[in-house]
Formats: C-alpha cells, sequence, structure tokens
C-alpha cells in the first residue's frame, strides 16, 4: 500500500498501519499512544500468547505444577484452575514458555525442546499476522473503531520472504495495511540489549541462524555440552546477534514495500495529528 502523495495517505477515510522493527524501537508505545486516541491496537504477540499458543502455556503451567503433590491432587480433581494473565504490557508468560536453551539447573532448555517450542512460535506468529484483515474489519464492525494499527513482533522479518512480494504475509500486509518500519540507530541497539538483559522478552530465531549462533556460542566459550550453557548469556548474547542480523532485512521490507519514521521523530509524537503528520513526511521522504 504506497501512495502517490501525502496528502493521497491523509484524505483515507480510514487508516490502517502495521509498525514493525527492533523489538524495544518504540511499536508498543506508539500504539499505546494511538490506542487513547481513538485507534483499534492490535498486537501480534499478544494474539500468538492467547489465540495461538495459550494452551501450550497454560499446559506448560500445569506441567510445572503436577511436580508438587498438593497441586497435583487440586488439579486431577478440578478443584484449581490455572490460566495465564498474559496482557499488551506483560508477555512473560510467552517468554517463560518459549524459554532459552541451556543448563536444566539455571532454568535452561534441552535445545530439541527449545527448538520444538521455537516451530510452535513460528506457526503461532503466521497465522497471527494472517489474522489482521480479519482484525482491521472486526475492530470497524464490532467495536466501530476506524483506525487501525498492528504492533508486530520483532522476530516478523523472521516468517517472511523479504524479497518476495507473493510472500503470503508480506501480501497481506501491503494489501491491507501501509508498513512502516521504526528505524533505531546503533546507539538504540545497544540501549536495547541492554535492556534485555535486564527483561528479556519472547524471542525467534529462524532454525539455521539458532543452530549456527548455538554452535558459535559453545565454541567461544569453551563449551562441549549443550547442558552447560548458561541460558541468560546465551539469550543476551543471542539477542544482540540476531538484532544486528536483522537490521537490513528490515531496511528491504521498507524499501520494497513501505515507510520509514525514525525512532528519534517517533518519540516526539504526541498524538494522532502528530504521527499522521510524520507519515507525511515519510511518504514524501520516499517519494523524493
Amino acid at each position: 500500500m504506497l501512495f502517490e502523495s501525502a496528502d493521497a495517505f491523509r484524505a483515507r477515510p480510514r487508516q490502517a498501519v502495521t509498525v514493525f522493527g527492533m523489538s524495544g524501537v518504540g511499536k508498543t508505545w506508539l500504539s499505546n499512544l494511538l490506542r487513547e486516541d481513538g485507534w483499534f491496537h492490535y498486537s501480534v504477540d499478544y494474539r500468538i500468547g492467547t489465540r495461538h499458543m495459550g494452551e501450550f502455556i497454560v499446559d506448560n503451567f500445569k506441567r510445572e505444577a503436577m511436580k508438587v503433590p498438593f497441586l497435583a491432587d487440586l488439579l486431577r480433581s478440578d478443584s484449581i484452575y490455572i490460566s495465564s494473565n498474559i496482557t499488551f504490557g506483560n508477555l512473560e508468560p510467552l517468554s517463560t514458555y518459549l524459554g532459552t536453551p541451556g543448563n536444566p539447573k539455571k532454568g535452561g532448555l534441552p535445545f530439541a525442546e527449545y527448538q520444538r517450542r521455537q516451530e510452535q512460535h513460528r506457526v503461532a506468529e503466521i497465522s497471527a499476522l494472517l489474522d489482521i484483515p480479519y482484525f482491521i474489519e472486526r475492530a470497524r464492525a464490532l467495536y466501530g473503531y476506524e483506525d487501525f494499527i498492528a504492533d508486530t513482533g520483532g522476530s516478523l522479518i523472521e516468517v517472511v520472504d523479504h524479497d518476495d512480494p507473493e510472500d503470503p504475509v508480506i501480501k497481506t500486509l501491503t494489501e491491507h495495511t501501509v508498513l512502516i518500519y521504526i528505524r533505531g540507530t546503533d546507539k538504540d541497539a545497544d540501549e536495547l540489549v541492554r535492556r534485555f538483559r535486564k527483561n528479556p522478552k519472547p524471542m525467534y530465531y529462524r532454525p539455521q541462524f539458532l543452530i549456527e549462533k548455538w554452535t558459535e556460542y559453545k565454541a567461544m566459550n569453551g563449551i562441549a555440552k549443550d547442558d552447560d550453557v548458561d541460558p541468560a548469556g546465551f539469550a543476551a548474547w543471542g539477542f544482540a546477534a540476531l538484532l544486528h542480523d536483522r537490521l537490513p532485512r528490515y531496511q528491504a521490507i521498507a524499501d520494497k514495500f513501505g515507510y520509514i519514521v525514525e525512532a528519534a521523530d517517533l518519540a516526539r509524537v504526541r498524538s494522532s495529528a502528530d504521527f499522521l503528520e510524520l507519515m507525511g513526511k515519510a511518504i514524501e521522504g520516499r517519494m523524493r
């Protein structure tokens, strides 16, 4: 969905945009701001953690509870109810389920189990992205929202072929929404790594990239066995490696199918009107 002019974009009676970029660069911040200004906020991660992976997450809670005899008896007799309290602002249930591979004594998962959960996430993320057209119409028909923002996870780039306009996800997003890349700087990337160490988020790796980085990390640290890997150490190192691997591919999607908004410019947005003005400038910038 590209425009001949910024005025053509502003003249649309209804706006539907999909924001993508590094995890933590401002996608959810913007979505929350626009929601307060009358937009419908569709969180891809929330949809993954409720509709598409909710059962996996809750079953994992139950699996842990079954290790405690007192809780196991109550679960068997249907005397207690366990559920996930995932929210737009708290994705911890999804993060906990996906986990990190490594030493089980430090909370790590066996590598094969981590790969299995990664595949579940890949399927769920694609499904959640393909749900966007349904939610655009649902938001209007059911709740009366005219404007819509899809808040994607950082791993959008991992489940699409950014060179193929016929990729099912790319085609769906470009036919129904305006793609907007929120672009950060190297300084932003360093800050995101620091924040990730403090508060890890759900992470998805392309299968081959995961194997390569897992092997590389063990070799760098002289580790022979998977169970000797420090999960927290690999998570932070892997996030930094994944972040820098994604940046040129984010750019490729924006170059082919969408628009670029700088994170520094986005930080000055305070309303829907400010955002639409910023989008107008992004469209003019692409035209130039």
